[in-house]
């Protein structure tokens, strides 16, 4: 398979299930960005300690470094519609128990900690059932279409919907978000189990078939392809900046910037409306540069809209870089998922997925922790920066597959 192929352009039939996958991707998303717009702020009032504040959001990656793999060999055994509700059904019931700490006046920094491990913790399974189940509900030929309209619909969700809810949400009181999202959790779930997918048939299991040697099976089919191992690579350290930015977003606008919360409600809400544009140019691109070389476009450009995130001292600056970060990294991601569900063989995509997201999300928790340091020694914008020179050397990485 060459880096530059046609691509087709199909689009997927919203019945045979992938209209109600949509919906409670949709939904879900929709309760998440409420969750992700307000915790941040709800740390920044806890403590203006950068450390503390990006060892939150490291705590919400780290689960795939310890459970990541895990997730992919149990999403390849069980049933990947039960495991989904089921997922979605428990995150909503602990979603409802913080909301009520923290209506109690009970939240602290350790409270945020260990919601962001034990949600990612769940995830790492949602994730990867999620990625085997969508081959089983649309044809291959319309698989790109499918993962960048569900990006997409995220992203409207995330941007147009919940994002301008958060002030009045929070006027409401701090826990009324969190509170939302266990309710969208659940709504979630009911969606996801009404879903009339038959059970995935599986050839027989060897005898002393272990967990052990399914995650190194889906190992070595990553390490195999050429294509998957220079993108999970490229991935990797791209998130190592990503993560970073992520974590300290909240301080670069409110304190380097000197914009405040509604500064930063403009910049996740810029970042939003790139993606859901990025959604709507992914296919087109992979039409016409084929997906590798549309990814190694999107890490270029996403490194220039990072130089001047960090170097530009205006908001209206800020807003711009994001819109255009977040447009780029919908055409990675949705070409990268696509890509991957592509080449990998169809009884093993659980353990391939979990394997791609575990080393591409490894560098995640690291860089938070490296802006947090970074950014309280050097300057609250030196985690852009470094994210620009990490993004640049993903580019880097995924020059050889350029044919």
């Amino acid at each position: 398979m060459t880096a530059v192929q046609a691509v087709e352009a199909r689009a997927p039939a919203w019945r045979g299930g992938f209209g109600r996958l949509w919906s409670a991707a949709v939904v879900s998303k929709f309760g998440d960005s409420l969750r992700t717009a307000a915790m941040p702020l709800l740390a920044a009032t806890l403590t203006r300690d950068p450390v503390l504040v990006a060892l939150v959001s490291a705590c919400g990656f780290l689960p795939w470094l310890l459970f990541g793999l895990l997730g992919g060999a149990v999403a390849d055994r069980v049933d990947q519609r039960r495991a989904m509700w089921a997922v979605d059904a428990v995150r909503g019931v602990l979603m409802a128990g913080f909301a009520v700490a923290v209506a109690l006046g009970h939240a602290s920094i350790a409270l945020l900690m260990v919601v962001a491990f034990a949600l990612t913790t769940l995830q790492t399974l949602f994730d990867n059932a999620a990625t085997a189940l969508l081959p089983s509900l649309v044809p291959t030929t319309a698989l790109g279409s499918a993962n960048a309209r569900l990006m997409t619909g995220q992203q409207v969700a995330g941007t147009f919907l919940a994002a301008p809810l958060v002030p009045v949400l929070l006027i409401q009181g701090p826990s009324v978000p969190y509170a939302a999202d266990a309710v969208t959790y659940v709504v979630a779930a009911v969606l996801i189990a009404s879903l009339r997918v038959p059970a995935p048939e599986r050839a027989p299991r060897p005898a002393g078939s272990t967990l052990r040697g399914d995650i190194a099976a889906g190992l070595k089919v990553l390490w195999a392809d050429r294509q998957l191992r220079g993108l999970c690579t490229a991935t990797t350290l791209g998130n190592i900046g990503v993560g970073g930015l992520i974590a300290t977003l909240v301080l670069h606008v409110t304190g380097w910037l000197d914009a405040g919360q509604s500064g930063f409600a403009a910049a996740i809400t810029a970042y939003g409306v790139g993606s859901v544009a990025g959604g709507l140019l992914a296919g087109r691109l992979a039409t016409r540069l084929g997906r590798i070389r549309s990814v190694f476009l999107a890490g270029l450009v996403q490194t220039a809209a990072l130089v001047v995130l960090g170097t530009v001292r205006e908001l209206w600056a800020a807003v711009a870089a994001m819109a255009v970060f977040g447009l780029m990294g919908i055409v990675w991601n949705a070409n990268q998922t696509t890509l991957m569900q592509e080449r990998s063989p169809a009884a093993m995509l659980g353990r391939v997925s979990s394997a791609f997201r575990t080393l591409a999300v490894a560098g995640a928790p690291l860089g938070a922790l490296l802006a947090g340091l970074t950014a309280a020694a050097r300057g609250l914008n030196t985690p852009a920066l470094m994210a620009a020179v990490l993004m640049g050397l993903a580019v880097a990485a995924l020059a050889p597959l350029i044919n």
